[in-house]
């Protein structure tokens, strides 16, 4: 039998089936429950069918009493996550005056009048509460059937996520102390982001920190950004009766043995982190990239008040735009190739010369398929960067995966070179 506590989300979309985009949903909705104390328990991804949607409500309310539904709620006609909940729970769909009023305001805050399809959205299962959507059109809803809360909200990040901080959650807390039940303590998830080091490195480097009595849970995820390191924990009591904090005495040994590795926690990116410290010490930047045609001036500026310290990015592709653009002499790219620890560091040079700021940044190399030779092969790549001191630092790496993913390890290498420097721990 479910528990009162217990939580299943399901994330609607066949996009989510085929490849075309990733549920982040899922994770941001199990730490926010988490800290209500309430566990997700299970997690499904259904396409956007009406059957299937069907059978998955049918199947999470057998052994979940929360039930967070994400997506389907658009105006197209494949959004059929309303006529699947209005069906599975008995039902009968009807249009409600606070969901078009709500959707209507919105739409004409944009200039635009709602269509044959937006007005759709207004459809709500008899019984529902509407739950407003303080940044888009589509509203939500939810219903209690067969004991269990069922919720459903839009699947775009940015929407589900106020909605849950807005709505959702002070429902879930009055819910959870109506319910005449003492609630489970607060599920905590810290999140740790390392650059630098394999997968089988940091678990290395984690042995003996968790023991098997301690109810904490591990987990590692490495990703072309890096490995992701998790500890979940429900938290304990010491024999004295005392509240003992377990997160933070993990955190603690995580942060030690992982060192200059770590460059995060929680949900910051390594473009924040430079952000910060460029904006800390009042210093500007410029990037020359090549092999990653533009991806980390354009990471860089997806930071809000980015203006403060990015002055400007070159894509300097070919050799003869090195040259031009740069200032790179034609003979250093004949004598060592354009993809070089002596043409990054030359790059960097240029475009910190040209662009007057503190640091330039380069990088330069081979992300394939084609391009690579026995001595150059697919996935080498140079790092860059000029501070004007006369010694530019310049690294190498060895990348593997597929075009995206060399491009995408390479812009997170050149972050990451920066972020040393700025702490000052970038080797010379």
């Amino acid at each position: 039998m479910a528990s009162p506590f217990d939580a299943e989300t399901i994330a609607i979309g066949t996009e989510l089936l085929i490849g075309g985009r990733s549920d982040s949903n899922s994770l941001f909705l199990a730490d926010e429950l988490g800290m209500l104390g309430i566990a997700v328990r299970f997690k499904s991804v259904v396409g956007d069918e009406r059957q299937d949607i069907v059978t998955a409500i049918h199947t999470a309310v057998k052994r979940a009493r929360v039930i967070v539904m994400t997506g389907g709620l658009g105006p197209t006609v494949d959004d059929c996550t309303r006529e699947a909940v209005a069906s599975a729970t008995g039902r009968r769909l009807a249009r409600r005056k606070e969901a078009l009023e709500g959707l209507t305001a919105r739409l004409a805050q944009w200039g635009r009048q709602p269509s044959k399809g937006q007005v759709r959205q207004a459809l709500i299962p008899s019984g529902a509460t509407v739950l407003k959507n303080p940044v888009g059109s589509a509203p939500g809803f939810f219903l209690t059937w067969k004991k269990a809360l069922i919720i459903s909200l839009p699947g775009v990040p940015r929407e589900m996520e106020e909605m849950m901080r807005q709505e959702v959650l002070p429902l879930l807390r009055a819910a959870c102390a109506s319910s005449g039940r003492q609630p489970r303590t607060p599920i905590m998830r810290q999140v740790f982001h390392t650059f630098g080091l394999a997968e089988a490195d940091v678990d290395a480097k984690l042995q003996g920190l968790i023991s098997k009595r301690m109810p904490v849970d591990l987990g590692l995820l490495a990703s072309p950004m890096g490995v992701l390191v998790s500890l979940t924990t429900k938290g304990i009591r010491t024999a004295k009766g005392k509240n003992h904090d377990l997160s933070e005495i993990l955190a603690t040994g995580v942060r030690s043995r992982l060192n200059d590795w770590l460059f995060a926690e929680g949900r910051d990116t390594m473009e924040e982190v430079v952000g910060r410290e460029l904006t800390k010490r009042g210093l500007t930047l410029a990037v020359a990239e090549s092999c990653t045609g533009g991806l980390i001036g354009h990471r860089l500026t997806q930071v809000a008040g980015s203006s403060a310290y990015v002055d400007r990015g070159a894509i300097c592709y070919s050799n003869l735009a090195k040259t031009e653009m740069l200032g790179v002499p034609a003979g250093l790219i004949t004598r060592h190739g354009a993809v070089s620890r002596e043409v990054a560091a030359a790059m960097a040079y240029g475009i910190r010369e040209r662009a007057h700021v503190s640091v330039g940044l380069s990088v330069t190399g081979i992300a394939g398929p084609g391009g690579g030779t026995e001595t150059k092969p697919v996935g080498l790549v140079y790092i860059g960067l000029d501070d004007g001191t006369g010694r530019p630092i310049t690294q190498e790496f060895r990348f593997h995966g597929d075009r995206n993913v060399i491009k995408q390890r390479s812009s997170q290498a050149a972050l990451d070179l920066l972020r040393r420097w700025l702490l000052g721990k970038a080797p010379r």
